[in-house]
């Protein structure tokens, strides 16, 4: 059954960890995965998430330590000498190993590293961490089983319970050449039911998807959706086969880029959350409020220029805000699906025309759906024939715009290599705010002339 922490079950454990009632904490989380204890030690006190952390198993410990809250595994790995850090990291995969010790302050990863038992562990973090993150390299780990394509299977069984002590999970066994170059991958099913004499050269599959340890984080996320993979390996720029990444450090990614692109959307310049100090959620947001606020006084100003006119038509005040927000609606819708085009890849980029004639078509009949009702509700609740008109013309006109604006910006943000997803939320609404109370006034003067 899934667990769900309670704010009973977190007085009774913390009371428990004050009297140090140990066998009722174990009775308590003996039952519980490693995300669901670390959920526990993200609510506790850093003193009190000590104390329960003392009392997992080395294997446990090392899992909820992965799972914990950044911020609260930072805290909690600073009560720890370098020792025990390592003691840590020896029960973890290099990948994840890395990861944690480059969360470290840069003055204690050597020490860390230097107190790892495991010489081989070691070496394969050290290795990790040389790689640029947001790279295959940052995400691969090192623990794979491999055969050489000139075994037997007799042999290739036996080297595999020889490689497999140090995997936690097997997905596939890899082909090698003299080499050590990646030539192709062998099925466990295959392994099994092939003679045991048969060489592996025989057997095995030799079309297999790999990428180099240089390739971009979001490209391997893709490769992995693309084919339906769980694993996937990685090669140096030899071709040799020197690590694997699995489907759950993509999903990692995926999670990671995801809110990235939301916070962007929304107008949020750094990767925060509602755990972040005043200050620095303040200063991920101050930007586009500020980048709104001016687009604000531009329309402000805009409509002082208009004021004799509102002066003789007040009523045309009454449907600024309509125009304003008809635009941004429509504006973030059309960025909304190009930016999602764009991530994953769905969106022939070279091909610009086409995806704006088919944004404005939509455009058009929306426009003209929406301008239709406008103009009903302001013939029945209004005599006035050259403010039901205004409004409805400047509807449409801004709506058509707004869907020109928000496929074309995007679309140019990503040939100049900047993210498209800046191109949604408080930049298209005030973009088209400004742009639609421009339109709204120039209709206004030109339609009250002629009716």
């Amino acid at each position: 059954m899934q667990f769900e922490l309670s704010l009973d079950f977190l007085d009774q454990l913390k009371n428990a960890i004050s009297i140090k009632d140990d066998s009722f904490i174990n009775a308590q989380i003996e039952d519980l995965y490693a995300v669901d204890i670390a959920l526990i030690l993200n609510r506790l006190d850093i003193d009190e998430a000590n104390y329960l952390y003392d009392l997992l198993n080395e294997e446990l410990a090392a899992d909820c330590l992965l799972e914990m809250e950044d911020e609260k595994r930072e805290a909690l790995l600073a009560t720890f000498s370098t020792k025990e850090i390592a003691e840590q990291l020896d029960n973890m995969e290099s990948d994840d190993a890395a990861d944690v010790i480059n969360e470290l302050p840069e003055n204690i990863q050597e020490e860390v590293l230097s107190q790892i038992e495991d010489i081989d562990q070691a070496s394969d973090i050290a290795n990790l961490m040389s790689f640029e993150e947001g790279t295959a390299g940052s995400l691969m780990a090192k623990e794979l089983v491999s055969v050489f394509a000139h075994e037997t299977v007799s042999a290739c069984i036996d080297e595999i319970r020889l490689q497999a002590e140090s995997v936690d999970v097997m997905y596939a066994v890899y082909v090698v050449d003299e080499n050590e170059k990646l030539i192709g991958m062998l099925s466990l099913k295959k392994l099994i039911i092939s003679h045991p004499l048969a060489l592996v050269e025989e057997i095995y599959d030799a079309d297999v998807i790999s990428v180099k340890t240089s390739a971009a984080s979001e490209d391997v996320a893709e490769i992995i959706q693309k084919y339906d993979l769980v694993v996937l390996p990685v090669v140096d720029q030899l071709g040799r086969l020197v690590g694997r990444i699995t489907i759950d450090d993509v999903v990692d990614v995926m999670r990671e880029e995801a809110e990235k692109e939301i916070q962007l959307m929304s107008g949020i310049t750094d990767d925060v959350d509602s755990n972040d100090s005043l200050w620095r959620l303040s200063r991920a947001r101050i930007p586009w409020l500020l980048v709104g606020m001016c687009g604000g006084i531009v329309g402000s100003r805009i409509i002082g220029n208009y004021e004799n006119q509102i002066q003789l038509r007040p009523e045309m005040a009454f449907f600024i805000p309509l125009i304003g927000a008809m635009g941004g609606n429509v504006g973030v819708q059309s960025s909304a699906i190009i930016v999602q085009g764009l991530a994953n890849n769905t969106l022939i980029t070279d091909k610009i025309a086409p995806k704006l004639l088919k944004e404005l078509g939509v455009g058009l009949i929306n426009g003209l759906i929406c301008s239709s009702l406008i103009l009903g509700y302001n013939l029945l609740i209004s005599e006035s024939w050259a403010l039901a008109a205004t409004v409805s013309v400047a509807l449409i006109t801004v709506i058509l715009c707004a869907s020109f604006l928000g496929t074309f910006v995007p679309l140019m943000m990503n040939r100049f290599k900047i993210n498209p997803a800046l191109a949604t939320g408080p930049f298209v609404t005030t973009l088209n705010d400004i742009i639609g109370i421009s339109i709204y006034f120039l209709v206004g003067r030109l339609l009250y002339s002629i009716f």
